[in-house]
């Protein structure tokens, strides 16, 4: 069953790899140690790993060639499928969505055995069809980073699974390790969201010298999904600088949610100010006063009228002030002319004569007692009043 491509909204990939170095203990501690951090910080986030059919994925004339890294790390990496059985089932109970990236035709029928819930696209099998037709069979949703990549690559990509209507998202990647700040492109964001607006873009991330700053500008960016290798130092092994250790993460989660703070509401739509930043401008609205003494249906003009602060309550304010309203009763010079003074489309209306009561300061309140408004009073107040000119 394909779902819904909201499954990427806000989506931590941890890539696990081959960090396990082929002792599945290993595995398993990573996704005990990563769970944990996922929980605390209440996040969403799947934990990845890469299969590989071994017998099929390196010539049996280049087997004996540890010379060549790639063939050297993964018969070192090599696991079992009652390994990756249980590391996948460690992945589930600890609350995360599972992950794999499979390197050729026969891992990805594992996937499919296994019920990984999402399957990722590498960098270096962009346009690897024979790969990408096989992934596509599933049905299940695709992550691809786009490391190295044409753009017509892309293109093809994205054409590809939206005509299947499979949920895909694009990870911009440098796929240099570590890479140096000078090397993340981050705008590339904005390319690619600009030219594939139905498509979840995201960022795959080798940099080594800050956990903070380049998820922070991600987000703001508009990146929905991140990516990072994930390691632990338990003394076995070396940790590479693009991996992130678990210290190193939770601060990258923290540094997510500072910048989802910080932007706030989604560039798609207006957002709604709090009541306390309606309160501080509210102080700096003027409200209506006489310039002399006013006969009760006298009507309102520039001429016989001022605005002044503070907005009192009761009082229209400049925001409703239409010009023509008619007085109901005499008002004093330097008085100010409240809703229930004047003749007027909104001064029947009960709800708008509420919010207006519920706005400005009170003149009889103690000196220095500040204003006391219902929430978003002025802001409901002046769209009504502005719909009514209109």
């Amino acid at each position: 069953m394909t779902l819904n491509k909201n499954i990427f909204e806000d989506l931590f990939v941890l890539e696990l790899a081959n960090n396990h170095w082929g002792r599945v203990e290993r595995g398993l501690k990573i996704i005990e140690d990563y769970s944990k951090i996922v929980r605390f910080n209440n996040v969403r986030a799947a934990i990845k790993l890469q299969f590989r059919d071994v017998d099929s994925f390196i010539h049996k004339d280049y087997r004996h060639r540890t010379d060549l890294r790639y063939v050297k790390k993964t018969l070192e990496t090599q696991l079992t499928k009652e390994e990756y059985v249980r590391m996948v089932r460690a992945i589930k109970a600890g609350g995360c969505l599972t992950m794999v990236t499979p390197f050729d035709e026969k891992s990805v029928d594992m996937c499919v055995e296994l019920g990984v819930e999402i399957i990722k696209i590498a960098s270096s099998d962009i346009n690897d069809w024979f790969l990408l037709e096989k992934i596509a069979t599933t049905k299940k949703p695709v992550v691809c980073s786009t490391g190295g990549s044409s753009l017509k690559d892309i293109d093809d990509l994205v054409t590809f699974f939206e005509n299947r209507q499979i949920p895909l998202a694009i990870n911009h990647c440098v796929s240099i390790y570590p890479s140096e700040d000078s090397e993340l492109e981050i705008n590339q964001i904005d390319f690619l969201k600009n030219r594939y607006p139905n498509t979840t873009i995201g960022f795959s991330t080798h940099e080594y010298n800050n956990w903070e700053w380049t998820v922070m500008m991600s987000y703001a960016k508009g990146a929905r999904t991140w990516e990072r290798h994930i390691d632990i130092d338990d003394g076995t092994t070396k940790v590479p600088a693009y991996n992130s250790l678990p210290e190193q993460v939770d601060v990258w989660f923290r540094a997510y949610k500072k910048a989802k703070e910080i932007c706030g509401a989604p560039g798609t739509q207006k957002r709604i100010p709090p009541e306390k930043e309606i309160r501080y401008l509210d102080k700096l609205v003027r409200g209506v006063y006489a310039k002399t003494d006013l006969p009760a249906g006298h009507r309102l003009t520039d001429e016989s009228c001022y605005l002044a602060v503070p907005l009192l309550k009761g009082q229209i304010s400049c925001r409703e002030f239409m010009r023509g309203e008619v007085l109901t009763k005499p008002i004093k010079k330097d008085s100010p002319i409240h809703i229930d003074d004047i003749e007027s489309p909104y001064a029947a209306d009960s709800d708008l004569k509420r919010m207006i009561y519920d706005r400005g300061l009170d003149p009889n309140a103690p000196v220095g007692a500040d204003f006391q408004h219902g929430t978003q009073a002025v802001a409901n107040v002046a769209t009504a009043t502005r719909d009514m000119r209109h």
